[in-house]
């Protein structure tokens, strides 16, 4: 039996510039999601919508490894999860629930990004959640919400609690779960989720070595946001993206095409 993928023309010039530069950016997070240990087998979806498009959206073929995933082999669905294109690979209509419902509840939201990380997983089961004890935790916990576990994502009456809980903060933590950002670009989701991956990482180490943690103060975490458009000089994730993008073509080249 042959585990070799389906050969996949370069979609490049059937596409508009603009959709392009989106599915390269999109495969590329899918990469650095792998990259980083965030990936969980073939589960869990990185989401964005169509420039122009509100019921547009492209998403990971199901069942490739996320490092296998090309911005020609994303493939472009509807609000529903439908295939909207020819493909010879599957989705996953039932995981697009979560997406589905934050993608239309917030038109700022172009992608949405999900994990399964373990140190998120292991943070979302503590009934305190995120603790405020890191630098990077401040940026987190200035626009966080919770969302109690429900089972397995795939009900639509599920939907106006995930987006209630989620309100207008850009950060979503999945009681039991995982961890979800949403984000004006792929960058943002991507540079939002790092943040809240190493804040999780970072409580679990500081609680493994059993003393007393010492808290941020609420005044400065009322300022976070802040004090992140003066650290990135107004560029937010525009800062580090293109840094991004060189060490994911060092390492796992290839998404472009």
């Amino acid at each position: 039996m042959s585990h070799a993928l389906p050969e996949i023309p370069c979609r490049r010039e059937s596409v508009s510039p603009e959709e392009w530069a989106l599915r390269v950016d999109l495969a590329a997070a899918y990469r650095l999601v792998a990259l980083f240990g965030w990936d969980d087998l073939v589960f869990t979806h990185i989401s964005a919508r169509l420039p122009d498009r509100h019921d547009e959206f492209l998403i990971n073929p199901y069942g490739l490894m996320f490092e296998e995933i090309t911005a020609s082999s994303l493939v472009k669905i509807d609000m529903q999860g439908n295939k909207l294109e020819d493909s010879p690979f599957p989705v996953n209509p039932a995981g697009f629930t979560i997406h589905s419902a934050v993608h239309a509840a917030r038109p700022d939201a172009q992608c949405v990004l999900h994990t399964h990380s373990l140190n998120g997983i292991a943070v979302s089961a503590q009934p305190a959640g995120l603790l405020p004890i890191s630098q990077h935790s401040i940026f987190v916990l200035s626009s966080l919400g919770y969302h109690d576990y429900e089972g397995v994502a795939l009900r639509d009456d599920e939907k106006p609690r995930l987006v209630r809980d989620l309100g207008s903060n850009n950060y979503l933590m999945l009681r039991n779960h995982g961890l979800l950002t949403v984000g004006r670009s792929v960058a943002d989701a991507v540079q939002a989720m790092y943040f809240f991956e190493a804040s999780c990482t970072i409580q679990v180490r500081a609680q493994a070595g059993g003393g007393e943690l010492t808290a941020i103060a609420p005044e400065i975490i009322a300022t976070a946001q802040e004090q992140a458009r003066q650290a990135t000089k107004g560029q937010g994730s525009a800062l580090a993206w293109p840094g991004l993008l060189r060490r994911l073509d060092r390492r796992l080249p290839g998404y472009d095409c």
